[in-house]
């Protein structure tokens, strides 16, 4: 009995073993499959992941500051707390007045008909949407275009030939651009050596980009908005159609 115990540790032991080695002979022939982005792509995949993080953060932050105002407040405030909020978000998509600092630009035709003997053409919707695009990214909050607000919806696209943003026609021999942000000087110096000039120019139009002003006034939004697709909740939640 006694030859018997240091036979089956041994057997045991040899179990284990070969356990280990079957282990490490699979992940041998199924290596990890190898990141093939290079240095630059992993450095703007970082960069944009930090970015989102950072926005989250801030968004997170906003929200648990306002959920301690409604705690700390009587019924009457928490009223008052979220009719300000239902103003900043009206403010926001554009459904309110604005006036602010800001920027306005002119766009007009470079070449008349008689020099380029070609006829006067819209400007295109990619070069709008090109400029609206710089803009928010340099920290625009308020856009209008010929006195129709551009809102988070808004659509320019061409219909038959013209130019339309939310059916509007963009047209005639001047459009003008308004633009409302916190920092007019910085939004008018990276718009003026960005590309978009030469980008307009190649299309025959002039972009003309003014000197800030202290204050430009943007009309509400004056359009109508489908929510047809909204569904309740519970609704949702549920697989209801």
């Amino acid at each position: 009995m006694r030859k018997k115990k240091p036979l089956l540790s041994l057997t045991v032991l040899m179990v284990i073993f070969g356990i280990m080695v079957s282990i490490q002979f699979n992940s041998l022939q199924k290596p990890k499959v190898r990141d093939t982005r290079d240095v630059w792509e992993l450095r703007e995949d970082l960069s944009a992941s930090k970015s989102k993080e950072l926005d989250l953060l801030k968004e997170i932050d906003k929200y648990d500051e306002m959920l301690k105002k409604y705690g700390n407040q009587e019924d009457q405030s928490k009223e008052a707390q979220l009719t300000k909020t239902l103003k900043d978000l009206k403010e926001k998509a554009g459904f309110t007045q604005v006036t602010g600092e800001g920027v306005e630009i002119e766009i007009t035709q470079l070449f008349s008909k008689e020099l380029t003997g070609e006829e006067v053409k819209n400007i295109p919707p990619d070069l709008l949407k090109k400029l609206i695009n710089e803009a928010n990214m340099f920290g625009t909050k308020h856009i209008s275009i010929n006195e129709h607000r551009v809102i988070n919806t808004s659509v320019i696209r061409d219909i038959n030939g013209t130019t339309k943003m939310d059916g509007y026609s963009i047209d005639g021999d001047t459009v003008t651009i308004k633009m409302v942000c916190e920092q007019a000087d910085k939004l008018y110096s990276r718009l003026n050596v960005s590309d978009i000039g030469d980008l307009f120019a190649q299309e025959n139009f002039s972009l003309s980009i003014r000197p800030p002003k202290k204050k430009i006034h943007l009309k509400a939004f004056d359009g109508t908005i489908q929510l047809n697709e909204l569904k309740p909740l519970d609704d949702v939640k549920e697989g209801k159609s």
